[in-house]
């Protein structure tokens, strides 16, 4: 099957994953949601994941719509049984909206959650195991279950200290791609690969004063609707960057994983964000597999561009953008795992 057919019906969404209102109540966020609306239609963005801390009544608030915000909260916990120096972290539960957050709110007592749009929470403990429990009910119940900032946050050693589950993410672009939080956190994640983890490369500004487009994220969606945004994300089939990757070897998309044995890889590069569309720049695509950088091909951003390869015996193949202009990597595509 083509390339193209595998993503019909779909076209590019560009947005921000991480973000906090002025909502009330517990929220830290400096600006409200009429802000949000505001700036994201100036920085052409398509959608912000709102994800305030300790309470769900962002998610009521009469500028909430769907396809625009998409629902959430971000809690923290003390990994009791960490070895880490620093135990604590954060986390993004990212659903649809509300109801699915306070069913699991309410499905885990400990959270003392008060119930209702005014409801509050704690930040309770868990064990390494029970976290990890934690990452499969919400993939099980149709959330995105993601690890912010984790080096700005945990201090280990140790990478297997900030993996929980699989098929979770690890926040990679945090603030922009040029942060030295960005850096980083992009060497844990390529060690988490290297360690066998399957684990997708995520970003988010964690924006709190103002919206920004410094580390989007990019997938394409059958329509502009939370749920439709949740299919995407929930597969790995998305972006971590303001450039668009569509991606498969044989029928199985960028996130998935099949056997590579007499498969093609193919990759098509497209649909720029403003934010890192500047013609005047160059580019390069780079193919990647556990044994390094295995192709490598200029680019421009007024053109689509195509990749075929036939595949190899690695463990994954994934797909990088970089301006080499300003010697930056500006897009992160996730892998495709080797089913050996």
């Amino acid at each position: 099957m083509k390339l193209e057919e595998l993503y019909e019906g779909r076209r590019v969404f560009h947005g921000e994953m991480h973000d906090h209102s002025q909502s009330g109540g517990t929220s830290d966020g400096k600006r409200p949601l009429s802000h949000w609306l505001g700036a994201m239609e100036a920085l052409k963005l398509d959608f912000a994941a709102i994800l305030d801390h300790r309470q769900v009544r962002h998610m009521f608030e009469p500028e909430w719509e769907d396809g625009v915000f998409i629902g959430g909260t971000e809690p923290a916990a003390l990994i009791s049984d960490s070895t880490a120096e620093k135990k604590w972290l954060h986390y993004l539960l990212i659903f649809e909206g509300p109801e699915p957050v306070m069913k699991l709110l309410e499905d885990y007592p400990r959270y003392g959650f008060t119930g209702g749009r005014e409801g509050h929470f704690d930040y309770p403990e868990f064990t390494r195991a029970e976290f990890g429990e934690l990452a499969e009910y919400v993939r099980e119940h149709g959330g995105f279950f993601v690890h912010p900032h984790p080096k700005q946050c945990m201090i280990s050693d140790d990478p297997l200290q900030y993996w929980f589950a699989d098929y979770t993410g690890i926040e990679v672009f945090y603030g922009s791609y040029e942060t030295k939080w960005t850096e980083e956190n992009y060497a844990l994640w390529c060690e988490l690969l290297r360690l066998g983890k399957r684990v997708w490369a995520c970003a988010g500004g964690d924006w709190h004063a103002c919206a920004s487009d410094g580390a989007i994220t990019t997938f394409y969606a059958t329509e502009k609707k939370n749920s439709a945004y949740l299919e995407p994300l929930r597969r790995g089939d998305f972006v971590c960057g303001g450039v668009g990757i569509r991606m498969a070897i044989g029928d199985t998309l960028m996130g998935g994983s099949c056997s590579f044995a007499g498969k093609e890889l193919r990759v098509c590069i497209s649909d720029f964000h403003k934010s890192v569309y500047h013609p005047e720049h160059t580019y390069r695509a780079d193919v990647i597999t556990d044994n390094g950088v295995v192709y490598s091909t200029p680019i421009t951003c007024t053109e689509p561009a195509y990749i075929s390869l036939d595949t190899e015996d690695c463990a994954f193949y994934r797909v990088e953008i970089f301006d080499t202009l300003r010697d930056k990597r500006i897009a992160i595509g996730n892998p495709i795992w080797n089913d050996r």
